[in-house]
């Protein structure tokens, strides 16, 4: 089997399905792997990790539900002699580690991996066009809920809940890519029906308002607003958030922004929370860029994303700057600790505001000192590891614990510093933008963002 994974063409000989009925196809024919629920379900928890060692006691707990027989981790060596019989003829491996198993083999496609690796790559991708193609193809993946024939809800929550919530994500961006495409009345035939499953789905319902707005359907965009802010305040006492607000005022203003395709999308979804997109072409023009419109009073809904420490973290991840070990363990970390992570926190936007003034005033030696000061000391905890893919990587050591994501933007800052081609990193000029990207071309002067197109009388421009 061949497979296109985010721009390049991977051949596979195992191919895995598991969303939906699980699935095993060998060179692109179905084979007979696990005849038995149970064994398919173990083998669906080992490739949902591959590579990775799955401990015994969590098989157990999982195939169980917690409530294991006296003879489980008999049954679980029976299942696993059982499937190491069936995978040999195709090369898949189930090893034997310590206290655990984990599948091994050259060649093997999990489509749950395929799925994350598109939507990944439609989150930064410039062209809506391309990113509802990438999704398209992910989304194309799903044949029904994970490992539909071998495992109920209750157990499919505690494998992989992310995975029915990446699939929301990736909906939620496709339908924003589709508005960016003017195919407004695609969006409210898809989001429809899942608005009435996930009522108080916040990015949901403002893209689907939106999508009715444009279809001249006022009246029933207002009232899947008022419909989500009273199962807000009534299931969780919350108001909803400034996005949604603000698509509901400019609903009620008539407001001609929403109106308008080939407007970009500024945020993608990572996990739950709003990141804007990859735009600068390096990490440090887009830690840069946290705050849509530096000279504005009001910037747009969402664009200041640095509001947390879990988000400083995500981003981290979603950069390259941090793998997702070092992200969840961060994560796990704030939760014990919120006071420090709140000083990091501070401590990150004062970097930026540093990295910003050396990046658009060379002049400015006293940005540019706290810049090298930051840059000195996550040289200190920086250290240089191969890469899944072969290649070394420097990575910000997990001893520097809730700073690592400071360390790491503090250390690809100092190289976009250092590098030639920060002298063709401009600034939006208009007063309301200052959004920095970079200009191979030199040409340019304005920002394609449409930040400073906050209003309709001054759209963003381009030379």
């Amino acid at each position: 089997m061949t497979t296109a994974r985010a721009g390049r063409t991977v051949l596979f000989d195992m191919e895995f399905r598991l969303l939906g009925p699980f699935e095993a196809r060998h060179d692109g024919r179905p084979v007979e792997i696990g005849s038995r629920r149970q064994e398919r379900c173990l083998l669906g928890m080992l490739l949902l990790d591959t590579g990775r060692v799955v401990p015994t006691d969590r098989l157990i707990d999982l195939l169980w539900n917690g409530r294991p027989p006296a003879a489980a981790r008999g049954a679980v060596q029976t299942y696993v002699g059982r499937l190491r019989g069936a995978l040999k003829p195709y090369g898949v491996r189930i090893s034997t580690r310590g206290e655990g198993y984990a599948v091994e083999g050259e060649g093997i496609s999990v489509d749950v991996d395929e799925f994350g690796a598109l939507v990944r790559a439609a989150g930064v991708a410039a062209d809506p066009a391309e990113r509802a193609r990438l999704l398209d193809r992910g989304l194309a993946l799903w044949r029904g809920p994970l490992l539909a024939d071998a495992a109920d809800g209750e157990l499919r929550d505690r494998l992989h809940g992310t995975v029915e919530e990446l699939r929301l994500v990736a909906v939620e961006l496709r339908a924003e890519a589709q508005l960016a495409l003017g195919q407004h009345a695609h969006v409210i035939a898809e989001l429809m029906p899942l608005a009435d499953r996930y009522p108080v789905r916040e990015q949901l319902v403002a893209v689907l308002m939106t999508a009715l707005y444009r279809g001249n359907r006022r009246a029933e965009a207002s009232r899947l607003y008022r419909t989500t802010r009273e199962l807000l305040r009534a299931d969780f006492g919350v108001e909803p958030g400034p996005r949604l607000r603000e698509v509901h005022r400019r609903v009620l203003d008539g407001d001609d922004r929403l109106d308008r395709t080939g407007r970009p999308v500024y945020e993608v979804r990572v996990r739950d929370e709003n990141l804007p997109w990859s735009v600068g072409g390096h990490p440090a023009l887009d830690f840069c860029n946290t705050l849509a419109g530096w000279g504005r009073e009001s910037p747009l809904p969402g664009a200041e994303w640095l509001r947390g420490y879990r988000t400083l973290a995500v981003w981290s991840g979603h950069a390259g700057l941090a793998d997702e070990v070092a992200v969840n363990r961060l994560l796990h970390l704030a939760r014990r600790d919120p006071a420090t992570a709140e000083a990091v926190l501070a401590e990150a936007r004062a970097f930026r505001a540093a990295l910003y003034a050396s990046l658009v005033d060379p002049a400015d030696h006293r940005a540019f000192d706290a810049v090298a000061r930051a840059a000195e000391a996550a040289a200190r905890t920086m250290v240089f590891r191969r890469a899944a893919d072969g290649r070394g990587r420097w990575r910000a050591d997990l001893t520097a614990g809730l700073r690592l994501p400071l360390h790491a933007v503090a250390f690809s800052g100092a190289h976009l510093l250092a590098d030639p081609g920060r002298l063709t990193v401009r600034a939006c000029p208009d007063e309301r933008c200052g959004w920095l990207f970079l200009d191979g071309s030199g040409l340019r002067r304005w920002c394609s963002l449409g930040t400073c197109g906050g209003r309709a009388d001054a759209p963003c421009r381009s030379a």
